[in-house]
């Protein structure tokens, strides 16, 4: 079996942080989300994996992944010109699927549940595909499936009225069939070629298509308040380990993750949990968590932090609270001497002082 991730779009709900490159590098408790991905993919024992890129900063994924050696897979990158939909990107690996059965995992979404079982049992069956659903509060904003008793009866892209409130999340287990399904899609009102109209043409022919559902968490992390929620459930996992520096009277509590040449400088408290990268400064007084992320080479100085993401090479020189926020690599933030703010702001910004 192979896997493919799709990791092009624009990432327009997440500006002005994805000007720079795909909202699927962007970082949850210090690593790109599309590596929690990767590796949901490996355990479950897919080695081969093609990686769909396009837009904005595609050569950064290249940069960041490589060949996949490091991370013991192989990575084949497919290049889609235009986000034309999710079954168009499918389209675009029926070369290097090579008549297998194969794994689609949408590069944003965040799961914590072991999919090797479900891609052993997907093997042993003759069904035609097999999805991941998972209960939200607002189904109008997702794929629904429509099921009743243990059966799938219909596949609807983002209805106004639900019949249920299982969404069919970004992970799909498909056999080449679905590649003749595709063909004879049209495009949605979107101008794409939607994955959940593919299923429900598959259905319509007569196929089979089983599922299961996710009852611990799984996150679409199209918004900033998603990828803010994401940060906090996956530190929330992780084990407390310590590399850095401190000074005397520095309060470490709960679950943080320290790297190495961090410093800590006295009367700081760390409030987990926290995950702080390498090459950190924390000057006296501050205050960081819970649920923060801060990357590598990163300065803080007197500010408190909570329920935020902090990227690497940041500066923050202000002794003002920063709560449910991003802030992006190479920033900087300080105190002006007198009552003026000087902004400069990208398309997209939402701020509050």
């Amino acid at each position: 079996m192979k896997g493919i991730i799709l990791h092009g779009g624009h990432g327009t709900r997440l500006r002005p942080l994805t000007h720079t490159g795909p909202k699927q590098l962007l970082p949850i408790a210090n690593k790109p989300m599309s590596q929690y991905c990767v590796e949901s993919i490996k355990n479950a024992g897919i080695n081969e994996i093609a990686i769909i890129i396009g837009g904005i900063g595609s050569d950064k994924v290249k940069e960041y992944y490589g060949t996949g050696e490091n991370m013991g897979v192989k990575f084949t990158y497919i290049h889609q010109d235009y986000p034309k939909g999710i079954a168009h990107a499918i389209q675009l690996c029926e070369k290097f699927v090579n008549n297998e059965k194969f794994l689609v995992f949408l590069g944003d979404n965040i799961i914590q549940k072991d999919i090797k079982y479900l891609r052993n049992k997907f093997e042993e069956v003759d069904s035609d595909a097999s999805i991941l659903l998972c209960e939200v509060d607002n189904p109008s904003r997702f794929g629904i499936a429509d099921v009743k008793n243990g059966q799938i009866l219909k596949i609807m892209e983002k209805p106004k009225v639900p019949p249920t409130n299982l969404a069919v999340t970004g992970i799909y287990f498909l056999t080449p069939k679905i590649f003749d399904i595709i063909k004879e899609l049209k495009p949605s009102w979107r101008n794409e070629l939607e994955i959940t109209d593919a299923l429900q043409m598959l259905l319509e022919k007569g196929n089979e298509i089983t599922y299961d559902t996710i009852t611990d968490y799984w996150k679409d992390t199209g918004t900033p308040e998603d990828i803010i929620n994401a940060n906090k459930e996956i530190l929330k996992n992780l084990d407390s380990s310590f590399d850095g520096k401190k000074e005397e009277n520095v309060l470490i509590e709960g679950n943080v993750i320290v790297g190495k040449d961090t410093i800590i400088k006295k009367n700081c408290q760390i409030i987990g949990p926290v995950i702080i990268g390498e090459n950190c400064i924390f000057e006296e007084n501050t205050i960081i968590g819970p649920n923060v992320s801060i990357g590598k080479n990163s300065k803080i100085t007197k500010a408190v932090i909570e329920d935020s993401i902090i990227m690497e090479n940041c500066e923050i020189m202000t002794d003002v609270k920063i709560k449910n926020s991003i802030i992006s690599s190479n920033s900087r933030i300080y105190q002006a001497e007198n009552e003026e703010k000087e902004l400069l702001l990208g398309e997209g910004t939402s701020i509050k002082i």
